[in-house]
């Protein structure tokens, strides 16, 4: 089975796989990608926050994503350690055109549980395109503790993903959910194609 058929079929079913050669790129320029790791975690727990006083009202969605605001924020704790640790420099952020990009295909209007349906299904493309990055690092970087750390990593995002999902489901019609992932799913995709590989950036 080829890389690409093995990370559609074990990964999440993204629809355009990381090119492998991300991880090398990447590890020669490690201080800017545990950054930006970084700054994903913080704009991670954040994006739970927004999610948990705007739909206030809604338990399931307090209750469940409480406890992932503090895991996130957990992670930007650890992601810091390894920074330190290295005497590596924390910079400043980058604009993002990733995630701006997949926050524009938001759809607008629309009922509360559309609403946040789409929130949340931007949230798990984007754990789930963090976990496919995760996997890759905790194979093939040279450096072993980031190996573990990244591994690690890659099981709890994985876990966050189907959370959000499964929260999208239980608000709106499975059907519903399921066909709007799909168009996320390819969406997704174009937009990793034309930003191409960044070896600067998580995404």
């Amino acid at each position: 089975m080829s890389w690409e058929e093995t990370t559609k079929e074990k990964m999440l079913h993204l629809k355009l796989p990381t090119d492998p050669r991300w991880v090398g790129i990447a590890e020669m320029q490690i201080e800017d990608i545990l950054t930006d790791h970084a700054y994903c975690e913080q704009k991670a727990a954040s994006s739970c926050i927004s999610l948990i006083l705007r739909f206030n009202d809604l338990d399931e969605v307090v209750d469940t994503l409480t406890p992932i605001v503090a895991e996130e924020w957990g992670h930007f704790e650890r992601v810091m350690e390894q920074i330190r640790k290295r005497g590596l420099k924390f910079g400043f952020p980058r604009k993002d055109e990733y995630v701006v990009a997949l926050a524009n295909f938001v759809k607008k209007g629309g009922n509360r549980m559309q609403q946040l349906t789409e929130q949340l299904l931007l949230n798990a493309l984007i754990e789930a395109r963090s976990c496919e990055r995760f996997k890759l690092l905790s194979k093939h970087i040279q450096d072993e503790e980031l190996k573990k750390f990244y591994y690690e990593l890659m099981v709890s995002e994985a876990g966050h993903y189907v959370t959000f999902i499964e929260l999208a489901r239980s608000y709106q019609e499975v059907e519903k959910v399921n066909a709007r992932w799909q168009e996320w799913l390819t969406f997704e995709a174009s937009v990793l194609e034309e930003i191409g590989v960044r070896a600067d950036r998580m995404h």
